[in-house]
């Protein structure tokens, strides 16, 4: 049988990471032989079609160890057997001298099945996020002799013990993230990221979106056709929807406006419930996750995007979201925040308009301008919808992250790549 890459995730399928889903059907395109472990089984009824077109086997590692006991046991037990049994062992016990959590312990659990049921054409490793699936990854492939590598994202660099992402990125073969910030946090903590770690862009396949509309030039002075904006992403801190919604409060009188909310979350009654303090429940709507073609369908009809987002509890940060993106494929005029990897897309007043982070009242007033400038907002949104194809397309940084899954494998790379897209960027 062909070797094959295990890929793990935290949670398998989820619609606020198409990143990854993109990521995995490309991998598959470019002819590598994929296994997806999840550390979670999905909460969410919808997929994007994406998930449907990937034909890698989904397998679920026990999300809590009491629920399959006789599967962890199994899994405790081979381990045990193997020459490699101890020094993993002692590693785990060092983190869990500086980690003395029920969820270390679960991670080395989840390691044992996952060393146990990987199947023998498995030959390479590649985690999602360096924080508690990249534990998982790191033990079971010390217990099976493998190699592995990862891609860092935006939580796990920015909230994980920097003793933590140290040591992992020493025991890897390899890695990636998606920001110039997140590329320069992991440099500054390990002196080996500086050969290992290559900066890859998310980037958009193209080919999966329709061209952008033609809209129509609504300044907000009509009631009766009022401003449509939209905004995406999980309800959680760092996302900034409660500067939001206090921006849009603050709006003028005059100025009619409607705003959709995609995404679910922990804080959405929190929301809510801000909505209707706030005295514009009646103009706000949150519609809940939805699948990609449905969010694309909304920025289509949209007028502005916006995504005010912001530093969240114990420092949790976005990379540089796929929803911004998205929204410039369909020459949509953003607004956003001065914050994390947005402006290494978005450069303000060249691609959008920036706000600093947490400042509502500047937020308010960029709303207000721009709302009332549609031929602004028309330029704004080519501007980043011809940055995101001419440096932000997704085949760059796949070719990138096959070539080097190819390696590992032992296979020959069917493309060249850089080892980082950053020279691609225009500045």
């Amino acid at each position: 049988m062909q070797p094959s890459v295990a890929v793990v995730v935290k949670g398998y399928p989820r619609l606020s990471e198409t990143f990854i889903a993109q990521e995995i059907l490309a991998l598959e395109a470019r002819g590598l032989a994929l296994d997806i472990w999840s550390l979670r089984h999905p909460t969410e009824k919808a997929v994007h079609p994406m998930h449907r077109q990937i034909r890698a086997k989904a397998h679920y590692l026990p999300e809590y160890l009491y629920q399959e006991p006789l599967r962890v046991l199994k899994g405790v037990l081979w381990g045990l057997r193997q020459p490699s049994a101890w020094p993993m062992l002692a590693s785990f016990w060092r983190d869990l001298k500086r980690d003395l959590t029920p969820n270390r312990g679960r991670r080395l659990g989840q390691a044992f099945v996952l060393a146990r049921e990987m199947p023998a054409h498995v030959r390479h490793l590649h985690v999602h996020y360096l924080h508690t699936p990249a534990s998982v990854v790191r033990y079971a492939a010390m217990l099976r002799g493998l190699s592995w590598s990862f891609s860092a994202h935006a939580k796990d660099i920015w909230t994980t013990p920097g003793w933590e992402l140290t040591e992992k990125i020493a025991d890897s073969l390899w890695g990636v993230t998606c920001t110039r910030g997140g590329q320069a946090r992991l440099t500054d903590l390990s002196p080996e990221a500086e050969a290992r770690l290559a900066l890859v862009y998310h980037g958009l396949d193209l080919s999966r979106f329709p061209a952008p509309p033609e809209r129509p030039l609504r300044d907000g002075a009509d009631p009766a056709d009022p401003l449509r904006l939209v905004t995406v992403g999980r309800a959680v801190a760092k996302k900034g929807f409660d500067d939001l919604l206090a921006a849009l409060a603050a709006l003028p009188d005059g100025l009619h406006w409607r705003l959709a909310h995609v995404g679910g979350g922990e804080l959405l009654p929190a929301l809510k419930r801000q909505a209707a303090q706030e005295g514009i429940a009646g103009k706000v709507v949150f519609l809940g996750p939805k699948a990609q073609p449905d969010i694309i369908t909304l920025m289509r009809d949209a007028d502005l995007f916006v995504l005010p987002a912001k530093e969240g509890t114990s420092g949790d940060r976005d990379g540089l979201p796929n929803v911004i993106m998205e929204a410039a494929s369909q020459r949509l005029a953003i607004i956003a925040s001065d914050f994390a990897g947005i402006p290494e897309f978005i450069r303000d007043g060249r691609e959008g308009v920036l706000v600093p982070p947490g400042r509502w009242d500047l937020l308010a007033n960029a709303i207000n301008l721009l709302a009332r400038a549609p031929a602004q907002r028309a330029a704004l949104g080519a501007a980043a919808a011809e940055r995101l194809t001419r440096d932000f397309s997704m085949e760059a940084g796949i070719d990138v992250i096959a070539a080097k899954l190819k390696a590992a494998l032992g296979q020959s790379p069917a493309v060249t790549a850089p080892g980082s897209t950053e020279e691609a960027m225009a500045e």
